[in-house]
């Protein structure tokens, strides 16, 4: 029988803006300001699942398979810091309907589904530290990346060899 893998849906940086945010990042805070995620870890969660077993996967990859809906345009012109789970992230100040669209029908479908929802509200972000155990400055206005989203993935979440990474299962396109 197969194991079941903790799952999340989520948005994937395209390259060119992840190279340019793993550069801003390093010029703005310091080694110990926190623990920052690999490049290739940078996305933001739409929806966490939780460990999900491959009969609720699959049921939940065809829901997901069901969306319809046109992409949008994601402006990452935010920062922030939540000091009770000691991350440093990256935002928007005015996040798109078509996320908070998606998001809400892929949160929906989970619970629904029996999985994991947070109770907290929706906060769109992509978290650039982990364990930033004190107030770190935040960068002023400033800085932007806007780019076109034009699909959303399910990702598996593994922790080896004392690395967490992140694998794309699946993808759906947006609609255009």
């Amino acid at each position: 029988m197969t194991e079941p893998k903790r799952l999340f849906f989520a948005i994937e940086l395209p390259g060119p803006v992840r190279e340019q945010i793993i550069t801003w990042r390093a010029a703005h805070f310091a080694p110990e300001d926190g623990r920052p995620l690999a490049s290739a870890n940078l996305h933001l969660t739409l929806a966490f699942l939780g460990e999900v077993s491959p009969d609720k996967q699959q049921a939940l990859s065809q829901l997901a398979g069901r969306i319809r809906q046109p992409g949008f345009t994601l402006k990452l012109d935010d920062a922030g810091q939540w000091l009770r789970s000691r991350v440093v992230w990256l935002g928007m100040r005015q996040p798109p309907r078509g996320l908070l669209q998606l998001a809400n029908m892929l949160r929906a479908q989970a619970a629904r589904s029996g999985c994991y929802q947070s109770p907290q509200p929706f906060h769109p972000h992509i978290t650039l530290l982990r364990d930033a155990s004190h107030a770190v400055a935040i960068p002023p206005p400033g800085f932007c990346w806007s780019f076109p989203v034009t699909e959303f993935s399910l990702y598996a979440s593994s922790f080896e060899r004392g690395r967490t990474r992140y694998t794309a299962l699946q993808r759906w396109t947006l609609a255009e």
